[in-house]
């Protein structure tokens, strides 16, 4: 069977682990793609999945995919998928390309099987939690210690994480990908 059509991915498909699972179960193709940080995947991942970090994630690289069928994109929770098939929004794309809603965690949960490597990597998500939380602290601290500007930092820190939240775009988690203890 050739290679299949390409086409322009205009809209967004999500699909849940269960329907994916009745696809698996199926026999029918499928591929799919983890987006998450190389050290998150190698920390555990759905089995089956290749790793393409959603910074890397283009028309190219899913063109290089082998197999066939549709391109189901999965990341922890579903966030990160989301974003990646939006990011690929008007791209010529081969076939589908749908975000796995609840991400590797719904997988797990699931009994889908998983494979587990080496040491515990700490997903971006934490990390970008741990970091925002250790800023608001910072900064409360020393605006009552040095100087009451230093509230400010505190400040600029929620409203960061609540353009997250609203967008589901966050600054800090792309940065933090990009470090070398998470490629």
């Amino acid at each position: 069977m050739g290679s299949p059509s390409l086409g322009p991915f205009n809209t967004m498909q999500t699909t849940d682990v269960t329907t994916l699972k009745q696809r698996l179960d199926q026999g029918l193709p499928v591929r799919l793609v983890d987006v998450r940080s190389p050290a998150e995947f190698r920390a555990v991942h759905a089995r089956g999945a290749v790793s393409i970090p959603i910074d890397r994630i283009d028309h190219q690289s899913l063109e290089a995919l082998p197999g066939e069928g549709p391109i189901y994109v999965i990341c922890r929770s579903g966030t990160r998928s989301e974003q990646a098939c939006r990011s690929l929004a008007g791209s010529p794309v081969a076939g589908e390309v749908v975000s796995v809603d609840g991400g590797t965690q719904a997988w797990e949960r699931a009994g889908l099987p998983i494979e587990r490597g080496e040491g515990g990597a700490i997903d971006i998500e934490r990390q970008v939690r741990i970091i925002a939380g250790l800023l608001v602290v910072l900064g409360t601290l020393l605006g009552f210690t040095v100087s009451p500007a230093w509230h400010a930092l505190s400040g600029v820190v929620g409203a960061g994480v609540a353009y997250a939240g609203i967008t589901g775009s966050c600054a800090m988690g792309m940065v933090l990908a990009r470090m070398p203890w998470n490629r």
